[in-house]
C-alpha cells in the first residue's frame, strides 16, 4: 500500500512481507505514469464524473529463484486533492474481486481522511502511523 502526494513523493509506503521493499517502491514509481495517464483521460472529458477508483493499472511479473513465477497486480485511486493510492497485491490471490478492492480503496481514503483533519499534521509530512 502506498500513499503518494500530488507532487509524486511518497507519503507512506507498508509491504507485508517487509522482505524486499526496494522492489515495492520501484513498482509504485513506475505505475505513477499510468495513474497519470487514467487521470488525464478522465479529464479531458467534462461530461464524464469524477471517477475516484482507477481500476486496474497493469499486471507485471516477478521472477523469484523459488517460486518460478509471481504476478503482481497494481490497483489505482486518486482523491480529489491529487493525492495517489497504489495498492500491489500477488495475483494468486484469486479471492480478490473489484468491488473488494473499492471498499479497501475507499477505508484507506477514509482514515486518509481522518488523518489530515488532525490539527498536528503539516500536509505534505510523511505518514508515520502504523
Amino acid at each position: 500500500i502506498s500513499f503518494l502526494s500530488f507532487q509524486n513523493y511518497p507519503l507512506f509506503i507498508k509491504t507485508i512481507p517487509t522482505d524486499n521493499e526496494l522492489k515495492f517502491y520501484y513498482t509504485v514509481h513506475t505505475s505513477l505514469d499510468v495513474v497519470e495517464e487514467k487521470i488525464s483521460t478522465v479529464g479531458k472529458n467534462t461530461n464524464d464524473l469524477r471517477e475516484l477508483y482507477l481500476g486496474l493499472l497493469y499486471p507485471t511479473e516477478d521472477y523469484k529463484v523459488y517460486p518460478s513465477l509471481r504476478y503482481f497486480t497494481i490497483y489505482g485511486y486518486v482523491t480529489n486533492t491529487k493525492v495517489k493510492f497504489v495498492i500491489v497485491v500477488d495475483s494468486t490471490n484469486t479471492a480478490l474481486r473489484d468491488n473488494e478492492i473499492r471498499g479497501m480503496f475507499r477505508k484507506l481514503h477514509n482514515a486518509y481522511v481522518d488523518m489530515v483533519c488532525n490539527p498536528f499534521y503539516m500536509p505534505g509530512e510523511n505518514i508515520t502511523s502504523k
